[in-house]
């Protein structure tokens, strides 16, 4: 972590910064960045990254160890992180490139492309939409919070058992069909819940729709033509390219923070690994128009009250993104989020795609009040970052 110093000593730290940062990008202790990246490390994170990206310039800032172990040793400035959630802006886009080839409609039942996929106890693919996947208005559980081992994958134990035995999607879809739904979707009165399933199954339509693997459709369609060489789908391996940072969990009713920087599993809802810079090159080009055509973008940015969004507030969900008023961010701020197992990504662009933030915090403590005092820090460097001009 960068403390304050004064005299000779600001001045080498300045040039240390400065000098070990991406070429292209500027740091230094004294930044507003860095002042916001440290308030997220003093919240106990241990370790924090985050990028400021516009037309004019980079500006990075880091705090925190890479690993408990050699606290001396900094955050590598291009670490690599899983992105969590954020994965399904990249999903939805995809499904929107489809629709704007006319191979696939937002209102099409996912029964056209899935037939009899998503029946039993209730469910019902007739009566859900590729919008309702998109804009998480489909009423179908969340595999995550309803899957026979949910317990158990939130133990340090449980954990270390499961790490290299990636889920299978099959199973992940018949956890979440094995209940009722909690509603089914009525044409104009959606109602909004999150749930993971939405965007498993919207992975596989994407593949019903182009015969291929959506890992496929990704690399083709964002990531090659954006020329992101350090964004990827690492399917079934649990390990990240270096350089990275050590992931660490504090699991409910534990001390010590659990090393869960090996993990598998994740598709379509959250299983693109990337970094900070990359990030926002995918959300300035999205946001400036470079992916999706004009009616595509506008549909995406349809969106519907997401009460229960926490910590942040006034949040509005479209397809596969969200949105949120800001104070001094004309138009408001358009994001996601993330969370792995051990980081959390949080994130921001303007309307215009002029700016981007980016942020990967190398901690998740559940359960614990300190979370959420992590997370309205990382929210408050979002805000800033986008407000500055």
């Amino acid at each position: 972590m960068i403390t304050r110093r004064t005299g000779l000593a600001a001045t080498a730290a300045a040039l240390a910064a400065a000098a070990t940062a991406p070429a292209t990008a500027t740091a230094g202790p004294r930044g507003p960045l860095q002042r916001d990246v440290d308030a997220i490390r003093a919240t106990g994170a241990t370790g924090v990254l985050a990028e400021v990206q516009s037309a004019t310039g980079r500006t990075v800032a880091r705090a925190g160890a890479a690993d408990l172990r050699t606290p001396h040793e900094p955050v590598p400035w291009e670490s690599s992180y899983r992105i969590g959630s954020d994965t399904k802006t990249f999903t939805a886009v995809l499904a929107l490139q489809l629709v704007g080839e006319g191979r696939l409609r937002l209102t099409d039942p996912v029964e056209r492309w899935l037939p009899g996929t998503v029946r039993g106890n209730g469910n019902d693919g007739r009566r859900i939409t590729v919008a309702d996947l998109l804009r998480q208005t489909s009423g179908l559980n969340d595999y995550l919070a309803v899957s026979p081992d949910a317990a158990d994958a939130f133990t340090p134990e449980g954990y270390r058992r499961a790490r290299f035995r990636p889920a299978r999607p099959e199973d992940q879809l018949a956890a979440a069909l094995s209940r009722p739904p909690a509603w089914l979707p009525e044409a104009g009165k959606p109602r909004w819940g999150y749930s993971n399933t939405n965007y498993l199954i919207a992975g596989l339509v994407v593949e019903a729709v182009t015969g291929n693997p959506w890992a496929q459709e990704l690399h083709d369609r964002i990531v090659e033509p954006l020329g992101l060489r350090r964004t990827f789908t690492p399917g079934t391996s649990p390990y990240l390219p270096p350089p990275t940072a050590t992931a660490y969990t504090w699991f409910p009713g534990r001390d010590r923070p659990t090393d869960t920087t090996l993990t598998s599993g994740g598709g379509a809802d959250g299983a693109v690994v990337s970094t900070t810079h990359e990030h926002g090159v995918f959300l300035r080009a999205l946001m400036g128009g470079r992916l999706l055509r004009p009616a595509q973008l506008a549909a995406m940015k349809e969106t519907v009250a997401a009460g229960d969004w926490v910590p942040a507030q006034g949040v509005r969900y479209g397809l596969g993104i969200a949105w949120r008023p800001a104070r001094g961010v004309r138009g408001g701020i358009w994001f996601h989020g993330g969370t792995h197992l051990g980081v959390v990504s949080e994130s921001g662009v303007t309307p215009d795609g002029a700016r981007a933030v980016t942020s990967a915090t190398f901690t998740l403590r559940m359960g614990d009040p300190a979370q959420d005092a992590q997370g309205l820090a990382a929210l408050r460097l979002v805000d800033r970052a986008l407000a500055a001009r």
